[in-house]
């Protein structure tokens, strides 16, 4: 067989073998993680609750998901091991979020266009007054008297 009909089915079978290879250490790497869970540690599940672990048994995880309430669920179930201070500050609120420089992340863009604060900007009022549905009504009225806005099908009945 020639080499350049072999070529196609080796580039194949290499790239099968990068991929069970990285998807092993993937899962390798998922379970060290569930394996290193201790009592009082912060977890987030499969399903994006977030608990503290209370007891840890062979397949299962025994869960505080509320205060005083707990629940049962497999170590599969398990999708991140959390440390302190991260579960700290998703479930409680503690600390705002830092960047790498330690330095406060805003929580929209508005600080980083530029732009004035909002109390130096005005404001658009949306509300409508009474003042408005009068000024409307009496144009309304004007153009019916004149007749414009109306279509060629529509005809005063008058």
């Amino acid at each position: 067989m020639d080499i350049l009909t072999l070529l196609p089915f080796i580039v194949l079978i290499g790239a099968m073998f990068l991929m069970t290879r990285s998807a092993k250490k993937k899962q390798a790497a998922a379970a060290q993680m569930r394996s290193d869970m201790q009592p009082g540690t912060g977890v987030r599940t499969i399903g994006g609750m977030y608990a503290t672990v209370k007891e840890v048994h062979d397949d299962t995880v025994l869960l505080e998901v509320a205060p005083g309430v707990h629940a049962i669920y497999a170590k599969n179930a398990i999708g991140a091991v959390l440390d302190d201070a991260e579960y700290n500050r998703i479930v409680h609120g503690d600390d705002q979020e830092l960047d790498a420089d330690g330095t406060v992340v805003p929580d929209d863009a508005s600080s980083l266009t530029g732009e004035p604060d909002d109390a130096e900007v005005a404001k658009i009022d949306l509300v409508k007054d009474d003042a408005d549905d009068a000024a409307d009504a009496a144009a309304k009225d004007v153009k019916d008297a004149k007749g414009e806005g109306k279509t060629d099908g529509e005809a005063d009945s008058k």
